[in-house]
């Protein structure tokens, strides 16, 4: 499990040394060392975020239009490495992560914000909780294109679940509108997440 060679390694490594970091932090600013599990859930939300979104955005930047290009480049290596080892691995982090963006973010809305109707207040977008409860609402939206739209039809795609050459055609049209609709919901889903804390508390 060395830190440089395998993935499971950076991340256990990654997380010690944030955590000692924190610990050092804590000790050179004259605080008392404890767990804050409100700040604790906010720092999994924001990890398992970017992970989501940059995941999200290497399929709609990078993979979808590479594939094409693949595909119209008739001389080519065309794109079945990337369909077969790079995209299920990919796949499999995007959806998780989306998960864990989300319970992670719907625990900080209970916990983080004083009270536990903070996840009632954000939702129902009342007053203090009208940017962070948009955000909340389309990563909601988000959430439920990844797991009803893109990975059950990614599934068709990828020779997972069986279907006919028609069906991963519908598949790909499918799979790929909802990533784009999440790719643009995400522009406006990070400005909330973030604006509610910097200069947006509406």
């Amino acid at each position: 499990m060395h830190p440089l060679n395998t993935v499971k390694g950076a991340i256990v490594t990654g997380f010690a040394v944030a955590i000692v970091i924190a610990i050092g932090l804590g000790l050179w600013g004259g605080s008392p060392v404890g767990f804050n599990v409100a700040l604790a859930d906010r720092w999994l939300h924001i990890i398992s975020g970017v992970m989501w979104i940059g995941l999200l955005y290497y399929f709609n930047v990078v993979q979808t239009p590479g594939l094409a290009a693949a595909a119209a480049d008739k001389g080519g290596p065309g794109g079945a490495g990337v369909t077969k080892y790079i995209a299920p691995r990919a796949l499999l982090w995007f959806r998780w992560s989306a998960l864990a963006t989300w319970v992670t973010g719907a625990i900080y809305l209970t916990l983080g914000f004083g009270d536990a109707s903070g996840i009632v207040k954000a939702f129902t977008l009342q007053t203090g909780f009208r940017t962070i409860g948009v955000g909340a609402w389309l990563g909601t939206i988000m959430l439920f294109n990844v797991w009803v739209l893109i990975w059950p039809n990614q599934k068709k795609i990828l020779g997972i679940t069986p279907a006919t050459d028609d069906e991963k055609a519908a598949a790909r049209k499918t799979a790929a509108k909802a990533s784009r609709i999440n790719f643009i919901l995400s522009v406006a889903m990070l400005m909330c997440m973030g604006g509610q804390s910097h200069g947006l508390p509406f």
